[in-house]
């Protein structure tokens, strides 16, 4: 299959899980704190494990040296902090305040917007697997582990998104509309990521591992955080430790 195909067929993959998990709002409108951090610590756990067997590891197998694994890891992880410090956004966190610039956006903008930059590297990661596959065919195991991975984790942050939305005093269908379209952004990124991987084949390694630092910056800055701020800290770090050997067995049986 066409690299780029593959890699906008896996964006519609993920940002259908995504939509299911904002589904649940029709079904519940509230979420026991226990079960959401113990989701969210899982998102997490996933995504540790597929920023290093998906896209740091063949970062460094394909460079004579961990140079350029070292250097996209870095800059990975400074793009999102500039995202992070610029983009007007709001965690479902209690008493949590808007951060980035200064906006007139409403509540659910702005927390629709807190998603959305967490999936804008999800996407970019999986897209450039599948886009380092029209140069290494070997990768496109780790491409698809990578985006079922991430698939997997989209559904609790899906739902994260709509139930909180829901409280805030939203209709259930447009809880549910903004939980998705928070996915909309992983195909398009994606797409990019894939384009980018095939047009400049010398920098792949630093395309995977600067996906890699962008996810792990969200993991530390955003996910962990969120998760251990319930008051139900070990029910996170188990879900953590359940995504990361999820992730790790995916990528181990897939490829």
């Amino acid at each position: 299959m066409d690299p780029v195909l593959a890699a906008l067929l896996g964006g519609l993959f993920t940002w259908g899980l995504t939509a299911l998990g904002g589904a649940t709002v029709f079904f519940f409108k509230t979420i026991d704190r226990r079960v959401l951090d113990l989701m969210l610590g899982f998102a997490a756990g996933v995504m540790i494990a597929a920023s290093f067997w998906s896209l740091l590891a063949p970062a460094i197998e394909m460079s004579a040296t961990p140079a350029p694994a070292l250097i996209g890891f870095l800059l990975g992880g400074l793009f999102l902090y500039l995202a992070d410090r610029l983009l007007p956004h709001l965690h479902a966190q209690p008493e949590a305040a808007p951060e980035g610039l200064r906006s007139g956006w409403r509540r659910s903008v702005l927390l629709v917007m807190a998603i959305t930059l967490h999936n804008i590297p999800e996407g970019l990661a999986f897209g450039v697997a599948f886009g380092s596959a029209a140069v290494y065919p070997d990768a496109w195991a780790s491409a698809i582990a990578l985006t079922v991975g991430i698939g997997i984790q989209n559904f609790p942050e899906g739902a994260a998104v709509s139930i909180p939305l829901r409280r805030e005093g939203l209709s259930r269908l447009k809880s549910f509309w903004y939980g998705q379209i928070s996915g909309v952004v992983e195909p398009l990124a994606a797409v990019v990521g894939a384009v980018l991987a095939i047009s400049l084949q010398n920098v792949l390694p630093y395309a995977l591992s600067f996906a890699a630092g962008a996810m792990v910056f969200v993991v530390v800055e955003e996910l962990i955080p969120e998760a251990q701020c319930g008051g139900s800290g070990h029910g996170a770090t188990i879900g953590a430790m359940l995504g990361f050997a999820c992730m790790m067995l995916l990528d181990t049986v897939l490829v």
